[in-house]
């Protein structure tokens, strides 16, 4: 650990204090001024589909302006849709609103680089841990922003505004920390010199199919079950207390891991932590369909969070090996452009599903995208396995 990354991982904190109180309020604020109540939920998938549109936007800014011009652009954007959405609010116009949160998606994939950043500012025996120490940055996120949110909602006469204002203030406070960080150059072209392999090239390596299933499948599982969870406790009588406890300890399942899952991928290679990660997310199926009790609502979210860590690190990690640094850009573009536009379907799919079919059906299609993430682990570790051996 450096200073760099240490300041690194601050950034990824505050990015974390935004994700968190979006999440928190934008739902509420969006059913007091929805024109119906189905069309609550609009600016939280607003935020989800405008980090997807922006990916393209992201890879082309990290390409022109480098790693810290970018981020101090997206920090820029949520910056001004926060004072958007704080204006929305005091308005009391929706659309505006949900326009503000699809605009502040743009900063949601510029954040998702800082981890793809931190192997950068690290010696290569040390990337893996790297990865995981920024990620864990998200525990600050996981104890301020709900925090925020509750201090901050009736600052003003209008509810919320405040909350959003006050995230305008975190935004400032990233600038401050991101202006303080030297990432390396960029590799130098020579003019006429091919700026790496076409991404179609780089998306058909197994390496990187499997990196990709590995992040967005996982983050869709954890998604879909901790979005319905509210309204499964709700539905099971449990109080908003309960749920708030229960939301609590999996996002500390969530982050808590970065101080030790690059260890665990350093020791025993990161495809065994990744199977690690799917294993705990059934545990986490098997535990939801044994019962609603508070604790198996509690245990069930825990070990969802912790399986979430080792899938996505252990995919970040894995990414790094799929392609070349002049590349980096658009292969990390495709990623996070997966991930977003499974986060966004499993966004819509989880209330409905939930209300329509049951908490205990939710969990058990979710063994399905588990199913697919194993076997694929499984495949690309044979191929290596066959690969060693011809060699030999």
């Amino acid at each position: 650990m450096n200073r760099r990354l240490l300041l690194l991982t601050l950034c990824q904190g505050l990015f974390l204090t935004n994700n968190v109180t979006f999440i928190a309020i934008n739902g509420l604020v969006g059913l007091q001024l929805a024109p119906f109540g189905w069309m609550a939920t609009l600016p939280v998938m607003g935020y989800v589909v405008g980090g997807a549109l922006a990916t393209p936007l992201v890879a082309r800014s990290q390409a022109r302006f480098g790693r810290r011009g970018s981020f101090q652009i997206g920090l820029a954007v949520a910056l001004g849709s926060a004072l958007l959405a704080a204006w929305a609010a005091r308005s009391q116009d929706f659309w505006l609103l949900v326009a503000a949160t699809v605009v502040a998606g743009y900063y949601s994939a510029n954040g998702q680089l800082y981890r793809f950043a931190a192997a950068e500012l690290a010696e290569p025996s040390f990337r893996e841990k790297a990865v995981s120490w920024v990620l864990a940055g998200g525990l600050i996120g996981a104890v301020v922003g709900p925090n925020l949110a509750a201090w901050t909602r009736g600052l003003l006469p209008t509810p919320f505004v405040g909350a959003y204002l006050a995230l305008s203030l975190v935004a400032v406070a990233g600038m401050a920390v991101m202006a303080l960080i030297d990432f390396p150059p960029a590799p130098v072209r020579q003019h006429g010199e091919a700026a790496g392999r076409p991404l179609g090239e780089i998306m058909r390596q197994p390496v990187f199919i499997v990196a990709v299933l590995g992040a967005a499948l996982g983050y869709g599982v954890m998604n879909l079950l901790m979005a319905a969870t509210p309204l499964a406790m709700q539905v099971c009588g449990l109080s908003f207390a309960d749920t708030a406890w229960v939301l609590q300890w999996h996002v500390i399942g969530m982050f808590a891991p970065g101080f030790f899952t690059g260890s665990l991928i350093r020791r025993f290679g990161v495809l065994p932590v990744m199977g690690a990660g799917v294993l705990l997310n059934m545990l986490c199926v098997t535990i939801a369909v044994s019962g609603v009790s508070m604790t198996q609502f509690e245990t069930a979210l825990f070990f969802l969070g912790v399986g979430w860590n080792f899938l996505f690190t252990g995919s970040t990690t894995l990414a790094l090996t799929a392609y070349r640094p002049e590349e980096k850009d658009r292969a990390q573009a495709a990623i996070n452009f997966c991930v977003f536009a499974t986060m966004a379907f499993t966004s819509f799919a989880s209330g409905a599903l939930v209300t329509s079919q049951g908490w205990t059906w939710l969990n058990l299609g979710s063994l399905v995208p588990l199913g697919i993430t194993g076997v694929a682990l499984l495949w690309l570790a044979q191929r290596r396995t066959l690969a060693k051996a011809s060699a030999a």
